[in-house]
């Protein structure tokens, strides 16, 4: 064994006979047989005795060799003779990719993607620059709007992921990532609280409770409002355990909410009929009087869950069906509980020739749209369920009542309709765009088919419809029941305005009652437009103050005649009054500009009308009006905003994280809303539909097979 300078071993002739006496035998050690088997080197070729090496692959051009660098894939000539290893060096100190190399913060151009206002993602050219904290900051805002539990900054895929991607960043702990996620949340609080702050408009509120895996009661507390730009704003502001369900308790926590963000101008607060919330409402209207914010008095300050109060109606009326749609209920929880039911029927369906790409899907009993959904879809293979009875003997054993040519036919009526309160339901159910100007106009077409539908020749359908008239007039019968800002939203529409309304009120009520409506809501507006009147001119800080001295102590001061600060606040309160009899007697001056934008002319009923871009272009013409419209614009009609909550509290309280804090899952919850609020909103469910397309697709081109075949 001979050694060489480098301190390596090579074998000697010997070794290589020994070697080559226990196997085939070797051709004879020549110099063209050794370089043949690798034993010794070709001429011409160096050993790599330079580092550099370390960080690059060798390739041979065309008899040339050259340098690929490990990091950015450069190729670098190296051919011994010309360029030796400086070169290589060179590179290796200056790479950009090279994990050892500190970076200097330079911006590197590079094709990137960028996101425009309306969401959609376009390829640009932009600077990029290697910053570990910017990356730590995504990471935390891709767990908080992911959903993604902690661990997974600790999973092989992702630091694999990241390893490739970036090799170096230090990946942190779920630890750290936590302490980023919820310093995210931190820092967004800070800038809502900044712009909650410098939002001239008042806040309307919606709420609603949920009690976790972990038998924690939570409370989410949404603010809805239009800010400075015109823009409708929904934001949670908490999402915060509570003792109980109980009015006074809800109340308390709301108004602790408010304290800490230092929000007091809440113009309405939307719940459901539960009573517990009557009183939460109550409570809170008198904290509002007692804080002097309270508009007229908080009168108004209740509104109740408009779809809440549509499944009370609808599922009155369902129950006079109840038997045709548990026959097809069960229809459809028989095909569904088997996948070999499943395939005959579809196998049913392509011999009907049933054109309906939907899936069967199930109800949930107490849902009354999830059982529109269900009837909505099962009604149109209702050829292949009576071909899929004949075929399936067991479904006849199985089942007490198979659905009839008469089930079918209610089924059919039903869908259409419930069709109109399912349209409705959904519309109330948005939160990015403005309703409450088009609910009247939603509860009055309501009425009009419940109308129609009384006088139906079908008696079942027309003793179903008299059930959800009693319903309907229970809440909205009559108008000592109903918010005023519901007439007062539809007139601040400029394509209704007043004259629609008394027209539609005169429809529904007849022309007595709807002419006394009529005024009631005309009144009911200029007394708003009054009192915003009186709290935006320069008298406004005497209301304020005279509003906020309400107390027995005071008003008692003010008897003392004698007294000089109990003089002022006297003649302040003379002014005061005088002002305000002034506009109660239809003062010229305080109702020209309601009066002003009544008689004007209505604008085109157009679907690319934007009501909050038609009162920002006239906020100068109606400066006191405007901010009345910015205010009841934003009141939401529907507490979805907050319900939306609890599913992503369900997911984020999931079994495997039922540990979290509430302090925890209230900054995960809130930042994502916040994260998200000028987004698409995430679907965490796959599309069935989607799916199975996907794979029919894969079985007909054979793509599997043949990427394994590929491999193989």
């Amino acid at each position: 064994m001979s050694t060489t300078d480098d301190g390596e071993s090579n074998p000697s002739r010997n070794e290589l006979e020994q070697e080559g006496s226990s196997g085939p035998l070797l051709p004879s050690p020549t110099t063209q047989s050794c370089e043949e088997s690798g034993l010794v080197k070709k001429r011409g070729e160096y050993k790599k005795r330079s580092k550099a090496w370390d960080h690059f692959h060798v390739k041979h051009v065309n008899g040339v060799r050259h340098a690929i660098c490990k990091y950015c894939e450069k190729d670098i000539a190296a051919d011994p003779k010309s360029h030796g290893t400086t070169p290589l060096n060179t590179h290796v100190a200056k790479c950009p990719l090279n994990p050892k190399n500190k970076h200097t913060g330079q911006a590197t151009l590079c094709l990137g993607e960028t996101e425009t206002l309306e969401g959609e993602v376009k390829g640009a050219l932009i600077s990029w620059k290697f910053d570990a904290e910017a990356i730590r900051k995504s990471i935390a805002d891709m767990v908080i709007v992911d959903e993604l539990p902690f661990k997974h900054v600790e999973g092989r895929g992702f630091q694999y992921m990241m390893r490739t991607a970036c090799p170096s960043f230090k990946i942190p702990s779920r630890w750290t990532i936590s302490r980023d996620c919820y310093q995210l949340y931190l820092d967004e609080k800070i800038k809502l609280k900044h712009l909650l702050k410098n939002n001239s408009g008042r806040i309307c509120l919606t709420t609603d409770s949920w009690t976790s895996i972990q038998r924690i009661n939570y409370m989410c507390l949404t603010a809805h409002f239009i800010d400075n730009d015109w823009k409708l704003n929904k934001k949670i502001l908490n999402f915060c355990p509570i003792a109980s369900h109980k009015g006074t308790e809800v109340g308390k926590a709301i108004e602790k909410c408010l304290l800490e963000w230092g929000v007091d101008d809440i113009l309405t607060v939307t719940v459901d009929n539960a009573s517990s919330n009557d009183v939460a409402v109550s409570y809170l209207r008198g904290k509002l009087q007692n804080w002097g914010k309270a508009v007229l008095r908080g009168k108004w300050t209740h509104v109740r869950y408009v779809a809440h109060i549509v499944n009370l109606i609808v599922n009155d009326g369902i129950k006079k069906l109840g038997d045709s749609v548990d026959c097809i209920r069960a229809a459809v929880r028989y095909v569904r509980q088997s996948p070999s039911r499943l395939k005959k029927f579809k196998e049913c369906v392509e011999i009907e020739k049933t054109e309906c790409k939907r899936l069967l899907c199930l109800d949930v009993s107490t849902g009354w749209n999830s059982t529109y959904l269900m009837l909505d879809t099962a009604q149109r293979f209702e050829r292949a369920f009576e071909r899929f009875e004949e075929q399936d003997p067991y479904m006849l054993q199985e089942l007490e009542n198979l659905p009839t040519k008469s089930d079918w036919t209610k089924a059919r009526f039903l869908v259409i309709f419930l069709e109109n309160f399912y349209q409705l339901t959904v519309k109330v159910s948005g939160s990015k765009y403005v309703i409450s100007n088009n609910f009247f106009t939603d509860i009055s077409h309501i009425h009009g088919i419940l109308i129609e539908m009384t006088a139906s020749d079908n008696e079942e359908l027309s003793s179903m419809a008299r059930s959800m008239k009693e319903k309907y007039d229970k809440y909205w019968g009559k108008i000592e029941k109903m918010n005023m800002l519901i007439f007062i939203s539809s007139m601040l529409d400029p394509r209704t305005k007043l004259e629609y309304l008394e027209f539609v009120v005169c429809q529904m009520y007849g022309e007595s009652d709807g002419t006394t409506i009529a005024g009631l809501a005309k009144d009911a507006m200029f007394e708003l437009f009054n009192e915003y009147k009186m709290l935006n001119t320069p008298a406004s800080n005497s209301v304020s103050h005279a509003s906020s001295l309400s107390s027995e102590s005071q008003r008692s001061k003010t008897t003392f005649y004698g007294h000089g600060d109990a003089s002022k606040t006297i003649t302040d309160r003379y002014k005061l009054e005088f002002k305000k009899r002034k506009m109660e007697l239809g003062g010229r001056d305080a109702k020209s500009e309601l009066e002003k934008y009544l008689n004007e002319d209505c604008e085109e009923d157009d679907e690319r009308f934007d009501i909050l871009l038609w009162w920002k272009a006239n906020s100068l013409r109606f400066p006191i009006l405007s901010k009345v419209a910015r205010d009841v614009l934003a009141v939401p009609i529907s507490t979805v905003a907050s319900e939306s909550a609890f599913s992503t509290g369900s997911r984020v309280l999931d079994t495997f994280r039922s540990s979290l804090t509430p302090r925890i899952v209230q900054s995960l919850i809130c930042a994502q809303d916040w994260f998200r609020s000028s987004k698409t909103e995430l679907n965490v469910e796959e599309n069935l539909e989607e799916l199975e397309a996907f794979e029919s697709e894969l079985l007909k081109t054979g793509t599997e097979s043949t990427i394994i075949d590929a491999k193989l």
